[in-house]
Protein backbone atom coordinates (compact mmCIF):
# COMPACT_ATOMS: atom_id res chain seq x y z
CA UNK A 1 0.00 0.00 0.00
CA UNK A 2 2.79 2.55 0.96
CA UNK A 3 4.30 1.73 -2.92
CA UNK A 4 1.03 2.38 -4.30
CA UNK A 5 0.78 5.38 -2.53
CA UNK A 6 4.16 6.72 -3.49
CA UNK A 7 4.28 5.72 -7.02
CA UNK A 8 0.92 7.88 -7.35
CA UNK A 9 2.63 10.70 -5.44
CA UNK A 10 5.21 10.31 -8.09
CA UNK A 11 2.94 10.12 -10.93
CA UNK A 12 1.46 13.19 -9.75
CA UNK A 13 4.58 15.34 -9.25
CA UNK A 14 5.81 14.13 -12.99
CA UNK A 15 2.46 15.13 -14.76
CA UNK A 16 2.74 18.51 -12.62
CA UNK A 17 6.34 18.70 -13.77
CA UNK A 18 5.44 18.00 -17.31
CA UNK A 19 2.71 20.95 -17.49
CA UNK A 20 4.85 23.49 -15.94
CA UNK A 21 7.51 22.77 -18.00
CA UNK A 22 5.17 23.08 -20.96
CA UNK A 23 4.28 26.65 -19.65
CA UNK A 24 7.39 27.88 -19.26
CA UNK A 25 8.10 27.00 -22.76
CA UNK A 26 4.63 28.83 -23.17
CA UNK A 27 3.58 31.13 -21.13
CA UNK A 28 0.77 32.09 -23.08
CA UNK A 29 -0.81 28.73 -23.53
CA UNK A 30 -4.34 27.22 -21.98
CA UNK A 31 -6.01 24.39 -22.74
CA UNK A 32 -8.77 22.29 -21.62
CA UNK A 33 -7.99 18.79 -19.91
CA UNK A 34 -8.99 17.08 -23.98
CA UNK A 35 -6.32 19.37 -25.02
CA UNK A 36 -3.42 19.26 -22.53
CA UNK A 37 -3.60 15.16 -22.69
CA UNK A 38 -3.47 15.11 -26.56
CA UNK A 39 -0.65 18.06 -26.75
CA UNK A 40 1.05 19.22 -23.94
CA UNK A 41 1.93 15.38 -22.44
CA UNK A 42 3.53 12.38 -24.27
CA UNK A 43 0.01 10.99 -25.99
CA UNK A 44 0.51 7.23 -25.27
CA UNK A 45 1.82 7.30 -21.98
CA UNK A 46 -1.00 9.33 -20.34
CA UNK A 47 -3.77 8.79 -22.34
CA UNK A 48 -5.03 6.19 -20.04
CA UNK A 49 -4.63 8.47 -17.11
CA UNK A 50 -7.07 11.33 -17.40
CA UNK A 51 -8.31 11.04 -14.64
CA UNK A 52 -5.08 10.96 -12.63
CA UNK A 53 -4.42 14.41 -14.43
CA UNK A 54 -7.55 15.63 -13.57
CA UNK A 55 -6.88 15.68 -9.87
CA UNK A 56 -3.33 16.79 -10.86
CA UNK A 57 -4.22 19.78 -12.49
CA UNK A 58 -7.37 20.17 -9.71
CA UNK A 59 -4.34 20.29 -6.71
CA UNK A 60 -2.07 22.66 -9.31
CA UNK A 61 -5.63 25.17 -9.19
CA UNK A 62 -5.39 24.72 -5.33
CA UNK A 63 -2.08 25.48 -5.11
CA UNK A 64 -1.88 28.44 -7.18
CA UNK A 65 0.00 27.28 -9.82
CA UNK A 66 -2.84 27.04 -12.76
CA UNK A 67 -5.99 28.79 -12.82
CA UNK A 68 -9.23 27.08 -14.36
CA UNK A 69 -11.47 28.95 -16.22
CA UNK A 70 -15.01 27.82 -17.20
CA UNK A 71 -15.95 28.42 -20.52
CA UNK A 72 -19.10 29.46 -21.95
CA UNK A 73 -20.26 25.83 -23.32
CA UNK A 74 -18.60 24.39 -19.61
CA UNK A 75 -15.47 23.23 -21.07
CA UNK A 76 -12.46 23.94 -19.05
CA UNK A 77 -9.23 25.98 -19.28
CA UNK A 78 -5.78 25.22 -17.60
CA UNK A 79 -3.31 28.20 -17.59
CA UNK A 80 -0.59 29.44 -15.70
CA UNK A 81 -1.92 31.38 -12.85
CA UNK A 82 -0.40 35.24 -13.44
CA UNK A 83 0.07 37.08 -10.10
CA UNK A 84 -2.61 39.22 -9.86
CA UNK A 85 -4.36 38.31 -13.21
CA UNK A 86 -8.33 38.86 -12.63
CA UNK A 87 -10.53 36.16 -13.95
CA UNK A 88 -12.54 36.15 -16.84
CA UNK A 89 -15.91 37.62 -16.51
Amino acid sequence: MVESKASDEAGRNEVASAVLTYLQRHPNAADTLDGIVTWWLPQQRYETERQHIKRTLGEMVERGELRRDRLPDGAVLYALNHPGRKPPG
